[in-house]
């Protein structure tokens, strides 16, 4: 279970983008000071690039040394390198072709050209192999020091949507979602207890229309199952950083900083 629980509120999206990118700087400094390095789970969407862009565009990313930063990915969409719909893409864009990043501590999932072509649970099997490449000894993902999600209207996580078969998976890290309710089909996801592994969990939300699933996640009315945002916790921490529409039907009672 996660030791806390935290649900900060931002005026607006750009200022929601700015503050976890500043929140992101801390984190991954803290991480490095503390054991040398920092792993950190990338999210796509408009709200995952948004921070990424922020980040890029603040002189702070500077006090990162990029040459001790390990960039993984929660879930992708089964496309083509370089298709600008990939997570990736978007990631690169964003931030990571702009930082002194090295090649090999980026590890996308694979993609539907590379050497596994339309085999996508060959695919999940090569990423759940890199993961335990990096893993300490005994475990088989890395000890993520953030893990960074958005959520759907739906209150579906990573490309784990609401009543889908990927999330009864417990055993493997990796998953290959078929059939998911919006485009495109054919994903790659990081599973429950995969993404659980994260020292501390953020939810990036921001829009109205994210409001009703952000608000059934906090408040216990539905399980994983129904709400698979509710699933999701850290080992040391879980972050719900969200905008106002997107706090609209948070309990006020959770909410603990809330910005002007």
């Amino acid at each position: 279970m996660s030791r806390s629980l935290l649900v900060v509120v931002h005026r607006d999206k750009q200022l929601l983008a700015d503050a976890a990118a500043a929140r992101l700087v801390t984190a991954i400094v803290d991480a490095q000071a503390s054991r040398g390095e920092a792993d950190i789970v990338l999210t796509g969407g408009s709200m995952g690039s948004a921070v990424l862009s922020s980040l890029a565009a603040s002189p702070v990313h500077d006090a990162i040394d990029w040459s001790r930063v390990n960039v993984w990915w929660g879930d992708e969409r089964y496309l083509p390198a370089g298709d600008p719909e990939r997570n990736e893409t978007q990631a690169r864009e964003a931030l990571l072709d702009h930082v002194a990043l090295p090649p090999e501590r980026v590890h996308p999932m694979p993609s539907a050209d590379g050497p596994d072509g339309d085999r996508v649970e060959d695919a999940a099997r090569r990423y759940a192999d890199e993961l335990a490449a990096h893993a300490p000894r005994g475990e088989d993902v890395p000890r993520f020091d953030v893990v960074m999600l958005g959520v759907g209207p739906d209150a579906h996580v990573a490309s784990l949507f609401p009543e889908h078969p990927a999330l009864h998976e417990d055993e493997l890290s990796v998953v290959a979602v078929h059939g998911a309710p919006k485009p495109p089909p054919t994903r790659l996801s990081l599973t429950f207890r995969a993404l659980c592994a994260g020292r501390d969990v953020w939810f990036l939300v921001s829009g109205e229309d994210k409001a009703k699933a952000v608000g059934l996640a906090l408040s216990g009315a539905a399980g994983a199952k129904q709400a698979p945002a509710a699933g999701v916790t850290g080992t040391r921490s879980t972050t719900w950083l969200l905008d106002r529409p997107a706090a609209a039907h948070v309990p006020p009672a959770l909410v603990r900083i809330s910005s002007p």
